[in-house]
């Protein structure tokens, strides 16, 4: 027969089956021998008969009888199946060479009586210790005459029958590794199919206000699991659906896996599902609930729901025996919540494995077996029946919960779960956009229901136009709220840290020597050199014939210079006055003393009669070692400042087990060394190492993070993990509050040599492979996110960055592509990264914004007011009406405005005075309404005054013709007023007009009649007014 069977496997597991039988625990103390019996019946999914054939050999074997004695094992099958077998038959001269006992196999005659053959069983079983009773799986009935005869043999010879399922499948309960990696290729392929198929298709249902019925619905799933897409890259034909999919809304609900998806249409409300995928024969299972525009009522249930079964996790462990597992919930749902102790399911889950559900291993109060190590259930637990004060009809007015994992028992740890889909109530609820909505649908349908769909479509058109003319006045409006809350908030921020004085930090005294003791006693000293003591970084200096020390902090700066003979050495002292560098200030313990600003020392070149060195050696050694010393020093305090404000992070705890989630072959941003290095990144119980390949370590804790950010490489030349830390950490002698581990996945570098045709094969086939190479890391970085999230119970999620809403801006010197978050706005592929936390932001101003410019900056205000602002410069102003909507939806205040504004004073005023800041109205200075109303005001004024005054906002041809036209008019005005009389200065508007004419057909100027007439217009009017004033 060609296929294989896997003999280790079938060794390691008859041996297990035989060594529980020999301890004689509970049901196998009662039998002589197992009969195992198989026939032909295609409506029986799961029965322990075909599970244990299928555990043995990976196959099911049908109209096969296995019987197994103290000493010997006997297999009745077909040739066919005998030829299959006969591979781990044992050989002769081999005999229990594996600790089993030897296998008989016969083949099984074409005449339905095999009597010969029964009679050499029934014989083998009669000389198996007693020979009396047997162990049988007394659920398994197949039907057949062959089943029929084998079965009266076996009464008609009066042994005892034994029901033996519960401690055979207690047997198999304990998965090995090989089986535990089918399990959770199951449940990794069920948790595909429900994100990537159920839950976007709920979504689209929902999104579309669709009527589809939960049968059909369920059939879509059992359907997807045909596609190659939604299964992980496994095998279609080794995928199959554990049971039909359990879809129920609308107030029928029954938390079991027995039940059909019923044919009424889904409801908007409450909407459990349940599926689970067998993948070569092992099942997994999942139950999720998701919830439509929940009530807080139905939120705070399904948040104790999870709390329950996160307790249920914490007492799954090896050796705790299932009732208690249970007895514990029950209690901890009783102290909490004990109104829903009845409303929770009557078991908590299930062992599986070969079987979907095994009936001896379920989690209620009544089994006595204990855990073990290895063993997978499906534990699953709702609340039924539960009642809905907000619900009107009779759909609303009932839900239920229910959820359901997969998980694996370990040794100490609480249970392991196998399908990471996420389950909090922000990945679970669909929450609809408002109130109003649901009105106008509801009043949609009726109108349907009276008037036909034509009128329904025909109302549906004319709201969605009513609402798109609105929406930028709804961002308004909300913006108007944004703004109130706003100064209401920050003024009672600003109030409470009123108190907290900043403590200006003093400069630190550096004391050279704290007695007399401890002054060198150096020949130099007592010569009137200098001298510099290393060990106590201090200059010692003779001043007026005495040995004066200054500590090396107090010195500015050295120079040294020969002139002539002569070398001269200046060495310059901080004082009150002069600058320490940047952000230190002028501080001293004691500004008032009085203070050496510098000291010239002179030395001859000469060497005279006597001498053992030129006298000026003394001082350019002194130049040298100050310089040493100064920078030691100087590198020194650079490395406390580093390490000044550093948190005191807890130690990793490492997690010895192999399967920590890790990735290979990243590089890390800073770099630890000058040269960027390779290394891994590994999970661990508390917090992620990076090991490089020269061995350092930098070590990362979850409780540190404050983002975790995943950039997928979709557009990008990295893939990226970045985390940006709550508190920095040290490491390559620097503090660092960003780190991020990449990788490339691309040819950053393109060969500008090549002169190949665009379709060259080699081309081709390096495109081909970088879109395999990117899939492939993607998927290792997607597998390592979800394994992590799992590993930390989700306390520490990793954000996608949402790249439609990206908007090009430069924080810093370059361009890069900015793209918000689910609480952030970041950059991670470029370096320095940007992080902005949402949270963090007062307010977002908008500087810049004019219509013949093409771009504008975005200014971000933080509610600590002591931060700098962030700039982000040179926006597309095609991005603007974008960003607003974000912010909007993030209820972050915007405003905009013409000017760039000095954003370091107007911080400074508003820490200063902010009361006074906030009376004047606070931040709504900065409001585009305010200002326009400013403009019209000024613009009014001018009319009135009635002189002509070009904006600085109007463009700059506008002004350079207005102003010629007012000079050549002014010019005429008083040509005419110097040659006419006094009668003529008050001639009226035509006559003026006409001579303006006459004058532009004599310059040859008839071209420019039209627009002249306009400007001149408005040019020659205010003197002509002025003068009939006088």
């Amino acid at each position: 027969m060609a296929v294989n069977l896997d003999k280790e496997a079938y060794y390691r597991r008859i041996k297990r089956l035989y060594s529980n039988w020999k301890k004689g625990e509970d049901e196998f103390g009662r039998v002589d021998a197992i009969v195992v019996s198989v026939g032909v019946d295609e409506e029986i999914v799961y029965a322990k008969s075909t599970a244990i054939q299928t555990w043995l050999f990976g196959y099911e074997l049908t109209d096969t009888i296995m019987v197994f004695c103290d000493t010997k094992i006997i297999f009745l099958a077909s040739k066919k199946k005998v030829d299959f077998l006969k591979q781990v038959a044992v050989t002769k001269g081999n005999e229990n060479a594996n600790g089993v006992p030897p296998i008989t196999l016969l083949t099984r005659e074409k005449n339905e009586s095999n009597k010969a053959n029964f009679d050499k069983m029934i014989e083998a079983i009669r000389g198996s210790r007693e020979g009396k009773t047997v162990g049988v799986f007394s659920k398994d009935k197949f039907p057949g005459e062959y089943m029929k005869s084998w079965n009266d043999t076996i009464t008609a010879e009066g042994l005892e029958k034994v029901d033996i399922s519960a401690v055979v499948a207690y047997t198999m309960a304990v998965k090995e590794d090989g089986e535990l990696g089918l399990m959770k290729k199951a449940a990794a392929i069920t948790s595909e199919v429900y994100s990537k198929f159920f839950k976007e298709r709920v979504m689209e249902i929902v999104d579309a206000d669709e009527k589809v019925r939960h049968s059909k619905l369920a059939e879509s799933v059992e359907k997807a699991i045909e596609e190659k897409k939604y299964l992980g890259g496994a095998d279609p034909s080794t995928v199959e659906m554990c049971y039909p999919p359990i879809i129920q809304s609308g107030g029928n609900y029954n938390l079991k896996f027995s039940v059909v998806s019923d044919k009424n249409h889904m409801h908007f409300g409450a909407i459990t599902c349940a599926m689970g995928i067998r993948y070569k024969s092992y099942c997994s299972n999942l139950v999720r609930t998701l919830m439509v525009d929940p009530p807080q009522e139905m939120q705070d249930n399904y948040n104790f729901l999870l709390q329950v079964e996160e307790e249920l996790l914490k007492q799954l462990k090896h050796g705790v025996k299932i009732s208690d597992a249970y007895s514990t919930v029950l209690e901890y749902v009783k102290k909490e919540k004990a109104d829903l102790v009845a409303k929770l399911t009557k078991n908590l889950g299930f062992a599986m494995g070969i079987e979907f559900r095994e009936g001896s291993l379920v989690l209620n109060a009544k089994n006595q077996y204990k855990l073990k190590k290895g063993m997978v259930l499906s534990i699953s637990l709702g609340f039924s029946d539960l009642v809905n004060k907000d619900g009107k009809k009779d759909e609303q007015k009932k839900y239920a919960l229910f959820i359901g994992d997969t998980v694996q028992i370990n040794e100490e740890e609480a249970a392991t779960i196998l399908t990471p889909v996420k389950k909090k109530i922000k990945n679970v609820g669909i929450f609809l956009k408002n109130d109003d909505e649901e009105d106008d649908e509801e009043e949609g349908d009726d109108a349907e229901e009276l008037l036909g769909k034509g009128a329904r479509s025909a109302a549906l058109l004319a709201d969605r136009t009513r609402n798109e003319m609105t929406a930028e006045e709804k961002r308004r409006a909300h913006q108007k709220e944004l703004a109130n809350h706003l100064n209401e908030e920050a003024r009672r921020r600003l109030t409470e840290q009123k108190g907290e004085q900043q403590i200006q930090k003093a400069r630190k005294s550096n004391v050279s020597y704290k007695n007399v003791s401890q002054m060198p006693r150096e020949k130099d000293i007592r010569d009137m050199k200098i001298f510099i003591d290393k060990k106590y970084e201090t200059v010692v200096m003779p001043v007026f014939g005495i040995a004066t020390p200054f500590h090396i902090a107090t010195i500015k700066n050295i120079s040294m210079s020969v002139e002539g003979d002569y070398t001269y050495l200046r060495i310059n002292f901080y004082v009150p006055g002069s600058s320490l560098g940047r952000q230190e200030g002028n501080i001293f313990p004691n500004p008032d003393a009085t203070f050496v600003k510098e000291i010239t020392y002179r030395a001859s070149n000469l060497k005279a009669p006597g001498d053992t060195s030129v006298p000026s050696t003394n001082l350019q050694n002194a130049f040298r070692i100050i310089k040493e010393v100064q920078k030691r020093y100087k590198t020194r305090e650079a490395e406390e400042k580093e390490k000044e404000g550093i948190v005191k992070q807890d130690s990793l705890v490492i997690n010895l087990n192999r399967s920590n989630p890790k990735l290979k072959d990243l590089y890390i941003r800073p770099n630890i060394a000058q040269k960027r290095m390779q290394g891994s990144l590994e999970a661990h119980t508390n917090g992620f190492r990076f090991t490089s390949v020269r061995g350092d370590k930098v070590d990362i804790l979850y409780n540190n993070i404050k983002h975790a950010i995943f950039q997928p490489c979709d557009g990008e030349m990295i893939i990226v993990l970045h985390f940006h830390l709550k508190n920095a950490i040290m490491f390559g002698k620097r503090r660092h509050t960003d780190v991020q581990f990449y990788t490339e996945v691309g040819e950053i570098t393109t060969d500008l040599g090549k002169h190949q045709h665009m379709h060259d094969r080699d081309d081709l086939y390096a495109e081909q492979m970088e879109r395999e190479m990117r899939h492939k890391l993607k998927s290792a970085f997607k597998n390592f996110i979800e394994k992590v999230e799992t590993l930390t119970k989700e306390e520490l999620e990793f954000e996608v960055p949402f790249r439609d809403l990206g908007f090009q801006g430069a924080p810093y010197r370059s361009t890069c592509l900015l793209q918000p978050t689910s609480s952030s706005l970041v950059n991670v592929t470029e370096w320095p990264p940007f992080v902005v936390t949402l949270d963090e932001v007062e307010l977002v101003h908008f500087e810049r914004v004019q219509f013949h410019l093409k771009n504008f900056d975005v200014v971000i205000v933080y509610k600590d007011y002591n931060k700098k602002v962030t700039m982000i410069n040179a926006v597309p102003v095609n991005s603007l009406d974008p960003i607003k909507e974000w912010l909007n939806s993030c209820d972050i205040k915007y405003t905009e405005g013409v000017q760039s504004l000095n954003w370091t004073k107007i911080m400074k005023t508003i820490v200063d005075d902010p009361e006074g800041f906030f009376e004047q109205g606070g931040w709504s200075f900065l409001d585009p309404e305010s200002e326009g109303s400013g403009a019209e005001e000024d613009s009014e004024s001018e009319m009135e005054d009635e002189t002509f005054n070009p904006s600085a906002d109007e463009e700059e041809e506008e002004e350079e013709d207005s102003d010629e036209d007012y000079d050549s008019e002014t010019e005429d005005s008083d040509y005419s007023a110097s040659v006419g009389s006094e009668e003529e200065s008050g001639k009226d508007w035509d006559e003026l007009e006409e001579e303006a004419r006459k004058a532009d057909r004599e310059s040859h100027y008839e071209d420019e009649d039209t627009s002249s007439k306009k400007r001149k217009v408005r040019s020659v009017a205010p003197p002509s007014k002025k003068k009939r004033r006088s």
